[in-house]
């Protein structure tokens, strides 16, 4: 019972990923937000302006670090009053516009799309070779379901500058999708494009694998007999082949170095445990340690609760 305690206190829920910067200002946010003086105001905005000035052309890590940021700052005051502090700053502006991105997630409609495009547009302007007003612009343009000529050429403004953007092209299959503003068959098709073009170790390349689990939980929301053979979608084809790819080539050490890369590993393992292929999981629950993703974990209950107990599962070979 201690040696599983033990385990259990290592699994935790970790936006930051690896990403140990990231990791201790969300800590540090966390300790100087609670009194919401103009000091405290001062301080943060400081800290997570010194964050977004590291490594500027390393846009997969940048991409990485406002998304996360965003998500955590949602109902705060922080973004807006650093962009009207410096408005003429563009992470203070991307940041506010992906806040607002995260909110309307979070509450299912995007208040003030006016702003939000604004702060996407000015931040283009005052920093044109940086993607990330573009990926944000695309968000926005997905909530509002905007005509996808318009849709597409945000896109390819994110293309010109970081040719294979993670968060860019999981909004582009999420907005192509059936449940948005296109069809399982434009779905289909935007992931075999990719594939045939795409370096096997891209920021991008669990989009693939991505477009596979949410087919898997369409099936399970369908309840009745076929949510009782969903795991029979991983034998099928495409899907078999997908998993074969990513089980094959990701765990080899040093092959996916992007910064969401133990996110694409949470995404393996889950994958590879729904199909029954629990000897494979092993491993790369082994390369994860115990650094959870909220998705697609939380599908099942609470994401640090249903990650611990597949792992374990898996481990023992159950």
């Amino acid at each position: 019972m201690a040696f599983l305690s033990s385990r259990r206190r290592r699994v935790r829920l970790a936006p930051e990923l690896d990403d140990e910067d990231l990791g201790k200002l969300l800590k540090s946010l966390v300790a100087t937000t609670r009194t919401g003086t103009i000091a405290t105001t001062e301080l943060c905005v400081a800290q997570m302006s010194r964050l977004l000035e590291q490594d500027p052309d390393d846009w997969d890590r940048r991409t990485h670090r406002l998304d996360v940021l965003a998500g955590y700052l949602v109902g705060s005051h922080l973004p807006r009053a650093w962009s009207t502090r410096e408005p003429r700053n563009a992470n203070a502006l991307v940041l506010q516009a992906w806040t607002q991105v995260a909110q309307a997630r979070t509450q299912g409609v995007l208040e003030d799309a006016a702003a939000a495009v604004e702060a996407c547009l000015r931040a283009a302007e005052l920093a044109p070779e940086d993607p990330t007003p573009w990926v944000a612009l695309l968000a926005v343009a997905r909530l509002q379901r905007r005509e996808q000529s318009q849709v597409f050429g945000v896109w390819n403004e994110v293309l010109a500058r970081d040719r294979w953007n993670r968060e860019a092209y999981l909004n582009m299959l999420a907005y192509l999708s059936p449940d948005e503003a296109g069809s399982r068959i434009q779905v289909l098709e935007f992931v075999d494009t990719l594939r045939a073009r795409m370096p096997a170790n891209a920021p991008c390349v669990a989009t693939e694998l991505t477009a596979q689990i949410h087919q898997y939980h369409a099936i399970l929301s369908r309840g009745g007999l076929e949510a009782l053979v969903a795991r029979n979608h991983w034998s099928q084809h495409m899907a078999a082949q997908a998993l074969d790819r990513a089980a094959h080539t990701w765990i080899q050490p040093g092959f996916l170095r992007h910064a969401k890369a133990l996110a694409d590993l949470n995404l393996l393992a889950y994958a590879l445990v729904a199909a029954d292929r629990r000897t494979e999981a092993r491993a790369v629950f082994e390369q994860i340690g115990g650094v959870v993703t909220a998705w697609p974990w939380h599908t099942g209950g609470d994401p640090v609760t249903e990650f611990d107990q597949t792992r374990q599962k898996a481990t023992a070979g159950l």
